[in-house]
């Protein structure tokens, strides 16, 4: 009994502390702007690319001895905003040719084209669409991401 005590008093510290966190988390998330939540979602959505693309070269060069990767985009967010979240427009990219040279685009299009085919390509070349995201699609996009990345992870196990 008199050990009851003590444990019971700090449990009910941990379970303070943890409404604390939960209280801040959800406050901090309300102030979140829009772009803030879509870069989150575009983390993810990245994380989850070089995932899946892990075992591919570059789509660019080719390269499967580079030091880090990106997904990179084919046509790019500020051009295409539609496509940013579009999986056949984002493949794994080695740094030098994301970061470096640009996208390395002319490179990235014959990689592309082996990869999905030249009717997948065509298609993300005429998209034009104009899209605007919300918060609400950034969340549910991240969810998305966040159920793939682990889908994917246990597959890997």
């Amino acid at each position: 009994m008199a050990c009851a005590f003590p444990y019971l008093k700090i449990q009910r510290e941990k379970a303070r502390i943890k409404a604390e966190r939960k209280e801040y988390r959800e406050r901090k998330a309300a102030l979140k702007t829009r772009r803030e939540w879509l870069n989150d979602a575009q983390r993810f959505c990245n994380k989850y690319v070089r995932l899946r693309d892990e075992d591919q070269p570059c789509i660019s060069c080719g390269s499967t001895t580079a030091t880090s990767w990106d997904a990179g985009h084919y046509r790019s967010v500020a051009a295409a905003p539609g496509l940013r979240f579009n999986e056949d427009n984002i493949h794994k990219q080695c740094v030098a040719c994301n970061q470096h040279k640009s996208g390395n685009a002319i490179e990235y299009r014959i990689g592309l084209k082996a990869r999905i085919g030249e009717a997948r390509v065509e298609a993300l070349e005429c998209f034009n669409e104009v899209v605007k995201w919300s918060i609400e699609d950034a969340k549910q996009i991240m969810a998305k991401y966040k159920a793939k990345l682990k889908e994917l992870t246990n597959k890997r196990r």
